[in-house]
């Protein structure tokens, strides 16, 4: 993904650029492509693809500046990103980096003096159930240990490009613990759409609205009426696979895509069908680069099989194509309206909202957004009807649900469990070993304990975007919390005060109670932060960036106060230095 390259010639830049039209949409591949090849977008591309796209040089700087996987630095040959989730945490991952590190005579976040290997890290690989994990120059490599890495060195110090490398080393074990109806079903390609033909997309449509389907992304908000809202909405329509699954202990997008994306893309494809969408877009996350590769390849069948492309299955006039983008590093792009900016070649800031992206998506026009799980389960409801989906789950929560399931359990992998289901059952079924919590989806989610084990994985209970994360009691809460609070200041987008401030301010605090140096009466602030973060914030991030400590206050306080019992903090309490955010 790129070779080694001393410096960057008029002639590179236009030939990069010479493959590109002058569209400010492509802004994110041409940077992607840069990157790639040169480790770093220097000034002079800069400039260049600012006069290509006529577009201010001040847009394209901020956007190289906002993503994690873009530098206007140079950056090592052999770049090596390890996952900072508390999942890898907890398997070692902490003394990997370090054998990486002296290897190599570096620190993490800087490059050897060579500026052959630079260590860095990524909030999460989308490997938890599998790690420590890593990529190297956009290559994951899965359950590192010493042998893995003294491997890895010694293929760097040969000088062997990454593409060369061992396949063993790529090797990622599917861990599909437990199939349900999405997961055991079996797709001919085409077939879903074949169904649907025989009818119309209203039929197509209100087959969904019966089904009951809602978005499996974890707000849950009823497909049926999103497809209908962006169909009936007059412009030219356009259609995104939201497959930028960036929250922290979650991977089941990366098995749907590497085995059923056939019923992804299908899924898609009905879509178009019904709202009337022309052109479709997978936004693919950054970590999941190394599936691009056969999702091309999965694209080019249904091409050559006449599922894409002009006059689809044969229905004259319906002519629809997907391509695929992919991110660079940055989790604000899993909240939809931030994901089409970063498509559109804008920093991926969250939008306002009314309008909804199903009127006003990308270019202004009415889009369907949808997430990887919902397309696919779409694609089996239109082949086989909605009762596929309501013979499990319950009324308000029909059909099934993927679980990532990581952290202290026997079996971690990825789950698919009926709506309805309890946490007990959950917990028993992988293993879980003396669970004293578990964190509902994601950072960003619920953290529940033993007392509320008997709730249930639903809508209207316990929902979730996919993440199911299990601690056991030899577990320090506070470093949980504290992976959190950085994960969520290293995230914001930066826009608003609340967010961009009492992110940073929420880490320092914990960070400081686990060293000793925040006081007990400091606690109120903290709690109070974490409301003025919740109220006043521009988006989801920042409303939910202190759900990690709010969460915990509630339900585990005992481990906040025996850190204050441990390190006999004391005394003044401070006023919250939120408190005129803005």
């Amino acid at each position: 993904m790129g070779s080694a390259s001393g410096s960057v010639t008029k002639q590179d830049t236009a030939d990069i650029l010479a493959r590109y039209e002058s569209d400010p949409f492509l802004l994110l591949p041409i940077l992607q492509e840069f990157q790639d090849r040169f480790h770093f977008v220097p000034p002079q591309a800069k400039e260049a693809i600012a006069r290509h796209l006529s577009l201010p040089l001040s847009h394209v700087e901020g956007v190289v500046g906002f993503y994690h996987f873009l530098s206007d630095e140079p950056r090592g040959e052999y770049e090596i990103l390890l996952s900072d989730c508390i999942i890898d945490h907890f398997r070692g991952r902490e003394s990997i980096r370090q054998r990486l590190c002296d290897q190599f005579s570096t620190r993490t976040e800087s490059a050897q003096a060579d500026a052959r290997v630079s260590i860095r890290q990524t909030a999460c690989t989308g490997l938890c159930d599998q790690g420590p994990a890593a990529l190297v120059n956009g290559y994951a490599i899965a359950a590192l240990d010493v042998q893995r890495v003294e491997q890895m060195v010694a293929l760097i110090r040969c000088h062997i490009p990454v593409n060369q490398w061992p396949e063993t080393l790529f090797q990622i074990e599917s861990n599909i613990r437990l199939p349900g109806p999405l997961l055991y079903a079996d797709l001919v390609p085409g077939k879903a759409l074949e169904r649907a033909f025989q009818e119309t997309p209203e039929a197509l449509l209100t087959r969904l609205e019966r089904s009951g389907l809602r978005g499996r992304g974890g707000a849950g908000f009823p497909t049926g009426m999103k497809w209908r809202l962006c169909r009936e909405t007059p412009g030219e329509h356009y259609l995104v696979c939201n497959a930028d699954e960036g929250e922290p202990g979650t991977f089941k997008d990366r098995e749907l895509l590497r085995h059923h994306a056939h019923a992804v893309l299908e899924g898609m494809t009905l879509g178009a069908w019904v709202t009337g969408a022309a052109e479709g877009y997978l936004y693919l996350r950054g970590e999941y680069r190394f599936l691009r590769p056969v999702l091309e390849q999965t694209l080019r069948e249904r091409r050559k099989a006449g599922l894409l492309g002009e006059d689809i299955g044969g229905m004259k006039g319906f002519d629809f194509d997907i391509t695929i983008r992919l991110g660079a590093g940055a989790y604000i792009c899993g909240e939809e309206s931030a994901l089409l900016e970063s498509l559109q070649g804008n920093r991926p800031r969250p939008r306002n909202r009314p309008p909804f992206p199903v009127t006003h998506g990308l270019r202004g026009q009415p889009t369907l957004v949808n997430n990887v799980e919902t397309f696919a389960a779409v694609t089996f409801i239109a082949l086989h009807g909605s009762e596929w989906l309501r013979n499990d789950g319950t009324e308000t929560s029909p059909g099934s649900k993927l679980l990532s399931i990581s952290g202290d359990c026997s079996r971690p992998g990825i789950y698919e469990f009926p709506f309805g289901t309890s946490i007990h059952e959950i917990l028993d079924t992988c293993g879980a070993q003396s669970p004293m919590g578990v964190q509902v989806g994601g950072p960003s989610g619920n953290f529940i304990t033993p007392r509320e084990f008997t709730r249930r994985l639903a809508f209207d209970d316990l929902s979730t975007g996919g993440s199911f994360m299990i601690f056991n009691g030899e577990r320090d809460l506070l470093e949980v919390i504290e992976n959190f609070t950085r994960f969520f200041a290293r995230e914001s987008c930066g826009f608003c005060t609340p967010c961009r401030v009492g992110t940073s301010l929420q880490e320092r605090l914990i960070k400081d109670l686990r060293q000793g140096k925040m006081r007990k009466e400091e606690l109120p602030t903290l709690q109070q932060l974490g409301r003025i973060m919740a109220t006043a914030s521009h988006c989801g991030l920042g409303k939910t960036a202190a759900n990690p400590v709010m969460t915990t206050l509630e339900k585990a306080p005992q481990y906040y106060q025996r850190a204050f019992v441990q390190t006999g903090s004391g005394t003044t309490a401070q006023p919250c230095p939120m408190e005129n955010p803005e």
